[in-house]
Order: structure tokens, then sequence, then C-alpha cells
């Protein structure tokens, strides 16, 4: 059942072809305006994925997602992954007043994108460390800046999928 023409307008208004969300961030960096880029499979939303945006979106006054299709969630996650297609995934991330711009990759990772767009301020979780940050040197070498968010304790997508499948059992 569709929700309402100008609502589902307003969030695929957000997610955009590479060409078009490249486009977007030119005009943005023109403007003078820092574009903040993180990426995920951001399946089942969580608090914890919520809290990571919203710091990454204090960064700065753009906030862009690299989502991962869904052919790249299962060779990254496996073949129950994702437990929400692409569509809705991008649809959720859409709905966060704080996400400006959602653009779906094939690849494994985000390199592409990233060399592609070259964002002010690169952003991923603090279980990575800069070196081993895929773009990090791109965006790096480009003027920009790669950070690390503290991530909340105990959740996970992975973690939540594993509590329903024991609670089946």
């Amino acid at each position: 059942m569709p929700i309402g023409i100008d609502f589902e307008r307003a969030l695929l208004a957000k997610v955009c072809s590479l060409e078009t969300l490249k486009s977007k961030v030119d005009f943005w960096q023109s403007e003078g305006e820092k574009v903040v880029f993180t990426n995920g499979v951001f399946d089942i939303l969580h608090i914890g994925h919520i809290t990571y945006m919203a710091k990454a979106a204090n960064l700065g006054d753009k906030l862009i997602i690299g989502l991962n299709a869904d052919a790249s969630v299962k060779r990254l996650k496996g073949p129950d992954r994702p437990i929400n297609d692409q569509a809705n995934r991008a649809a959720l991330l859409a709905a966060l007043f704080f996400v400006d711009g959602i653009v779906v990759f094939k690849e494994d990772t985000p390199l592409d994108l990233i060399k592609a767009l070259l964002p002010d301020i690169l952003v991923k979780g603090a279980d990575y460390t800069v070196d081993n940050i895929v773009g990090a040197k791109e965006v790096i070498a480009n003027g920009g800046e790669v950070l690390t968010i503290d991530l909340v304790e105990g959740y996970s997508s992975t973690s939540i999928i594993q509590r329903i499948k024991n609670q089946e059992t």
C-alpha cells in the first residue's frame, strides 16, 4: 500500500544515482558546505546506527550514505542477508532528517564512490583505524579528513538477528 505520493517523493529524492549525487556534492562544496560520507549495510536499523549517523552528521553540513546493494551484502554477510532489501533500507535511511543523500553501490567496498564524490570528511566506526578505512588515502590527498566515531556497545544487526534466532529455537 502506498504511503502517500508526497512522502514517497520526498524520501526517494534523497536516493540518487552516483552522477546525481556527485552534482549535489559539487554544488554543496561550491557553497562552502562540508560534506560527510559514511557507508554500510544498515540492515536492521537500530539505536547504534542512529547514534552513529547523527554524530557523523554533526561533523559537517551534509551527510551522504553509501549503502551496500543486496548482492554486496550477501557476499559480505552471507546468504541469509540482508533481512531488508536495498529499497527498504534506503527508504528508512532517507526518512532520517539528518541524511541528505544516499547512493546504493554494488561493489564490496565504497572506494569507487569515495573517489568520485571526494567528501570533505570520511567517517567510519571506531572499530576501524584510519589506516584500514577504505578511501582514507584518497580523501586525505584531496585535503579532507578521516574520522572515527565510537559505537554504541551491544548493538549490531548481526547480534539482533542472532538473538531473534535464539528465541525461535
